[in-house]
């Protein structure tokens, strides 16, 4: 392979969350093991290296005054849009710069909504919609995704209309796809979702941050794209910094149709005078929006298809009583630890310090609405989630 996706990149004292912390209160590591960072959405290879070579590029120009976005930065993003989904008829106008995805979140929320309304999410629920919410007075309400009989996480569209109309919702947060679940919703699903929120009139917050990292045979549809009804009441929200690893580099970009709509969202992401992209960032997703670019995420694809299928096959072999829906996009399980720790006499605290102490850092779904669920992140090399499910199998699960 021409990119190094077997190596574990050594991550210590290189400013890193996922390896310098441990998210689980009061557990901690037995002397013996090493650290496995399964938790936090942030994979453990090294990006693409056009991304590496466009910022030192830059950066050896020693001058870092004010500028604004240039017409390359544009076309990278329009043809990535059009060659990675499809996308037609999306004009460098349509596209502006977020600080981060939670960020346009927040902003569209200030243009579309009053402190106190209700918005609609699905649940399990991504953690950041929680915060931004609860932190600027949102009421959330949840509708449940379900699991069929195949297992297969689906949206239940009649619970999606009765909550949309009992609690008078005009905004909706859409996550596709869908974090922490893992689905990448089909076409159908798609028109689906957005004729429910047409006849409720609602506008659409599309977060579509993990659309580069559907798993083979899956294809993202972008909401936007399924009617122009659907084009003209969504936000899109878009970022390279799950798909290459830069979230350290702060930036997104929203994809607006409607005029009206966008002239309010960036004159309101205007107002503070923060929402200024970094000339670093810009250079990086020009990086990583290039033929280099592309070939490293088609290669990083393949090496996540092939963690996802090992840990969901040895998992639903060796781990009684663990459920989990097999990932169709995103490198994140979300385990229903639930039968298990009834068998066990256990609590799903006693699980996630279990884990902890050897050496695999996952991650606590609750807070995702996933009431005894644990959030597991494969984006380490293949051969350390072998070794992650084993110490698991023999020192957690069938100790």
């Amino acid at each position: 392979m021409p990119f190094d996706f077997t190596t574990m990149l050594p991550r210590e004292g290189r400013d890193a969350i996922a390896v310098e912390s441990i998210p689980i209160p009061g557990a901690q590591v037995n002397p013996g093991f090493s650290r496995i960072p399964m938790w936090v959405a942030d994979m453990n290879f090294a990006t693409a290296p056009s991304i590496t070579d466009a910022i030192i590029d830059r950066a050896r120009h020693p001058a870092f005054g004010y500028f604004t976005p240039r017409q390359e930065y544009y076309d990278a993003i329009l043809n990535w849009q059009r060659t990675r989904n499809g996308v037609t008829g999306l004009e460098a106008r349509h596209i502006g710069y977020e600080n981060g995805v939670l960020g346009g979140v927040a902003t569209a929320l200030r243009v579309l909504c009053s402190p106190g309304d209700a918005i609609l999410l699905h649940a399990p629920t991504y953690i950041g919609f929680t915060h931004v919410l609860e932190n600027y007075g949102y009421r959330i309400v949840l509708s449940p995704l379900y699991q069929d009989e195949d297992g297969v996480w689906r949206m239940d569209y009649a619970d999606m209309d009765k909550k949309l109309k009992e609690n008078h919702i005009h905004a909706a947060i859409f996550c596709t796809p869908h974090n922490p679940c893992g689905r990448v919703w089909t076409r159908g699903e798609v028109e689906q979702a957005m004729e429910v929120y047409r006849q409720n009139d609602v506008t659409v917050i599309s977060d579509e941050i993990w659309s580069d990292l559907v798993l083979p045979g899956h294809k993202h549809i972008p909401p936007q794209s399924v009617s122009e009804d659907a084009r003209q009441r969504t936000v899109a929200l878009y970022a390279p910094s799950k798909t290459f690893n830069l979230a350290g580099l702060v930036g997104s970009y929203h994809i607006i149709y409607n005029d009206r709509l966008r002239d309010r969202i960036d004159k309101e992401s205007s107002l503070p005078h923060y929402n200024e992209m970094n000339v670093l960032w810009m250079h990086a997703l020009m990086g990583a929006y290039s033929d280099t670019g592309a070939a490293w995420l088609d290669e990083l694809r393949q090496v996540l298809g092939e963690n996802v299928r090992r840990a969901v096959e040895y998992i639903r072999a060796h781990f009684d009583g663990v459920e989990l829906a097999q990932p169709e996009g995103t490198y994140m399980l979300f385990l229903d630890c639930t039968n298990w720790c009834r068998a066990h006499g256990k609590t799903l605290d006693d699980l996630l310090k279990a884990g902890v102490r050897v050496g695999v850092i996952w991650q606590d779904g609750r807070p995702f609405h996933g009431a005894c669920s644990i959030r597991m992140n494969l984006a380490v090399p293949t051969h350390v989630v072998q070794d992650a499910l084993e110490r698991l199998d023999r020192y957690v699960f069938n100790a």
